[in-house]
């Protein structure tokens, strides 16, 4: 690199930069990163359109594979994982048609979060509105194992005034049967517990309530707890502060930190809360225990260089999934307190982007500020699979992405699902 110039490698030779101000300049540093981007990102998609799918391990084909297993050469879980990763290299984007009761809904308003339920069969999709603040619906993806791809889309126009950091569902009287939105009302922030009945086209008239809502400063994360030792407990994460609430009872614990809480999750064999801090630290929170002053109270802290933004326990609870604000992402064994993996390729600068981890399949998904979502395998951390946008990357272009075992219920195969601008694809295995 030279300063003041850059280098064309179409004609081979230097130009010199012009210097940024306020008129327009074709010949930035950014403007021409953009297009070297947008260039490499319509390359990725006519590759994906012609199916030339490339797998990333040298040799990796389906009958190799077979032959490999009945000559006794691969044991069955490393037989499973491989063809796992076969699969996801060869999935294909397919567009799905939302239908809606209320013909307002489908494809007028960006999609910014969707989240699943643990069964994979419902959606709660938060989506940015023209006029300010987020509007909320549940999208049913049984339609999603016929040939039409279509999903029905139920909305509520009751709570629609709230800008929505993060969103998680809630086991109150039955599975996954509310919702926690924390967000920022008007000033300073709200924390809400929905019934998601309030999201569905039976008994119109005989919706329930909001069940709980209080005013809180601003809130960056929430998690519910399945630990019966602490029940109908959710935790949100706030500014400099833990705040765990008993939405029965209405009892509160507040822990000080000394940094903004940005993730949180639930063990669920045990009532302990990890939570990643803006300051880089992870560290975990007995909710048990009476004495809150002090840092006493930290059990396992681990320590990250940037903001971390997402963690995930794995099922067995030995091991922490982590990522910051530096485009790292680290799995951590928790009972040594080290870090025994790192995914690389994942690209973050400042956003709160989440990372999915599904053990059935041995794959870890995320989405990078980059609009790119890549798919590792859990077991090596090889990068398996990147997937372009179908959009040129911006701020509110990063597509919102669940991998499941079941993509639409029981009898579902697996696939991903991602929610980009006001359109949703499937991603299946075929």
């Amino acid at each position: 690199e030279l300063p003041g110039f850059y280098y064309d490698s179409e004609k081979n030779r230097y130009f010199r930069l012009l210097p940024g101000h306020n008129n327009y300049n074709p010949l930035t540093k950014e403007s021409i990163q953009y297009k070297a981007m947008e260039r490499e990102r319509l390359r990725l998609l006519e590759e994906e359109e012609k199916q030339k799918k490339k797998t990333t391990r040298a040799g990796l084909n389906s009958s190799i594979l077979l032959q490999k297993r009945q000559l006794g050469l691969l044991s069955s879980t490393s037989y499973c994982r491989l063809v796992h990763e076969l699969k996801v290299n060869c999935m294909q984007r397919r567009k799905v048609e939302i239908h809606s009761p209320d013909s307002s809904v489908a494809g007028t308003n960006n999609f910014k979060i969707i989240v699943a339920d643990a069964a994979c069969e419902r959606i709660f999709t938060v989506n940015d509105v023209e006029h300010g603040g987020c509007k909320y619906g549940i999208i049913n993806l049984s339609g999603l194992g016929k040939d039409s791809l279509t999903v029905e889309m139920y909305d509520n126009l009751y709570f629609t005034n709230r800008k929505v950091n993060s969103v998680c569902w809630a086991s109150l009287t039955h599975p996954d049967s509310h919702l926690c939105l924390m967000g920022i009302a008007e000033t300073p922030g709200c924390a809400s517990l929905l019934p998601a009945s309030l999201f569905s086209s039976t008994n119109p008239g005989d919706r329930p309530g909001m069940l709980c809502s209080f005013t809180i400063s601003t809130a960056w994360s929430c998690a519910w707890c399945l630990n019966p030792q602490a029940d109908n407990c959710f935790s949100t994460g706030l500014t400099r502060r833990v705040l765990v609430t008993n939405v029965v009872t209405g009892h509160r614990q507040t822990f000080g930190t000394s940094s903004d809480v940005l993730a949180q999750q639930f063990a669920t064999q045990t009532p302990v809360l990890y939570n990643g801090c803006r300051s880089g630290e992870i560290f975990s929170i007995d909710v048990r225990q009476r004495n809150r002053k002090g840092q006493s109270w930290k059990a396992i802290r681990l320590f990250h260089d940037s903001a971390v933004t997402s963690i995930r326990l794995l099922e067995a609870e030995h091991y922490l999934m982590a990522a910051d604000m530096a485009g790292k992402i680290k799995l951590w064994d928790l009972r040594t307190a080290k870090c025994v993996k790192q995914y690389k390729g994942h690209h973050n600068e400042y956003a709160i982007l989440p990372v999915h981890v599904n053990e059935e399949e041995g794959l870890l998904t995320a989405v990078g500020q980059d609009c790119y979502t890549r798919i590792w395998s859990l077991q090596d951390a090889h990068l398996l699979r990147t997937i372009p946008s179908p959009y040129p990357s911006s701020k509110d272009a990063i597509p919102s992405v669940v991998f499941s075992s079941r993509l639409g219920g029981s009898r579902g195969v697996p696939g991903l699902l991602m929610a980009v601008k006001q359109d949703l694809y499937h991603f299946s295995y075929n």
